[in-house]
C-alpha cells in the first residue's frame, strides 16, 4: 500500500497526516503506524493523525500516539489537523470537527496558526505537591523552582508507572513559574514515553493548575513556554471548573510525502 501524507508540528510536536474521507487507510494496524513515528526507520514523529468524514460536522480527527495505539486528545494534534484541513480545502478559516472527546470548535489565526475550543473541565484534584486534571487527556501537574536540570523522561516515567498510575497512564508536567503570566514547562507523554518538545493539553492542564492554586492570580490569559515554541491559553472560570478554553499556538507545515508499506 502507498501512503500520501503530510508532516506537520505544532510546537515542535510532530504529527504525520493522512486524509482518510475515503476510508483507504482504516485497515492500516497499530503496528505499522508504530513502524511510521519512528524516527530511525520510518517517517519520524510523536503520532498519527486521520482526517476521516463525519455526518454533520467538517471532519473527524483520530489520533494514534507512537506507540500505535488509539489516543486520548491531542491538543497541538487537533491544531495541526486543522491547519491540514485547511491546506488541503476541506475547510475554511473556521471550523467544527469530532475529537475523541468531543467537538471542538477552531479558527485559523494564519495559516500556521490555529486556535482551538477545548472541553470545558471539572475536578481538579491536588495530589501532595501536584494536581490531577483531564484536559481531553489525563495530566499530573507539578510546579518547581528548576525545571531545566530535570531528567524529564526518568521523573516523569517513574510518576507515569507508580501504582496509582501505572494501569492507565498519565501524562506528566513539570512547570516553573517566570511570572504571573508566563510559565516554562516540559512534558513527559504517555504513547510517546518520553519527552516531547510540546504538549497542547498538558499546557491547558498547566495554565489551569496555576489559576486553580492562584499563582496566576486573576490572570485567565497565561503563555507556556515549551521546548518547541510558546502557546497561549485563555480560559473562564467556572462554578466547578473552567469553561470557554482555548489552546493557540503554531501549526506548521514541514513536508509532503509518499511511502509504501
Amino acid at each position: 500500500m502507498e501512503i500520501q501524507f503530510d508532516k506537520y508540528q505544532g510546537a515542535g510536536n510532530d504529527f504525520i497526516i493522512m486524509d482518510n474521507r475515503s476510508g483507504k487507510y482504516s485497515s492500516i494496524p497499530a503496528s505499522q503506524f508504530e513502524k511510521l513515528c519512528n524516527r530511525f526507520k520510518g517517517i519520524g514523529a510523536d503520532g498519527v493523525i486521520l482526517i476521516e468524514s463525519h455526518d454533520s460536522l467538517d471532519f473527524e480527527m483520530r489520533y494514534f500516539n507512537s506507540d500505535g495505539n488509539l489516543s486520548s486528545m491531542c491538543g497541538n494534534g487537533g491544531r495541526c489537523a486543522v491547519a491540514f484541513a485547511f491546506r488541503n480545502n476541506i475547510i475554511n478559516e473556521e471550523t467544527t470537527f469530532m475529537a475523541v472527546d468531543g467537538l471542538h470548535e477552531a479558527n485559523l489565526i494564519s495559516e500556521n496558526e490555529v486556535r482551538l475550543k477545548m472541553q470545558d473541565v471539572e475536578g481538579l484534584t491536588q495530589n501532595g505537591n501536584a494536581v490531577i486534571v483531564d484536559t481531553g487527556s489525563p495530566h499530573f501537574v507539578l510546579l518547581l523552582d528548576d525545571i531545566q536540570s530535570i531528567d524529564v523522561k526518568k521523573e516523569g516515567a517513574a510518576i507515569r508507572y507508580s501504582e496509582a498510575f501505572r494501569e492507565k497512564g498519565i501524562n506528566v508536567n513539570f512547570i516553573e513559574m517566570q511570572s504571573p503570566k508566563t510559565y516554562v514547562i516540559r512534558t513527559y507523554e504517555r504513547g510517546v514515553e518520553n519527552e516531547t518538545l510540546a504538549c497542547g493539553t498538558g499546557a491547558v492542564a498547566a495554565a489551569l493548575t496555576m489559576h486553580y492554586l492562584e499563582n496566576s492570580k486573576k490572570d485567565t490569559q497565561l503563555v507556556m513556554q515549551a521546548r518547541g515554541g510558546d502557546l497561549i491559553i485563555d480560559f473562564e472560570p467556572a462554578n466547578q471548573g473552567y469553561k470557554s478554553i482555548y489552546l493557540q499556538g503554531p501549526s506548521t507545515f514541514v513536508f509532503s510525502g509518499i511511502i509504501s508499506i
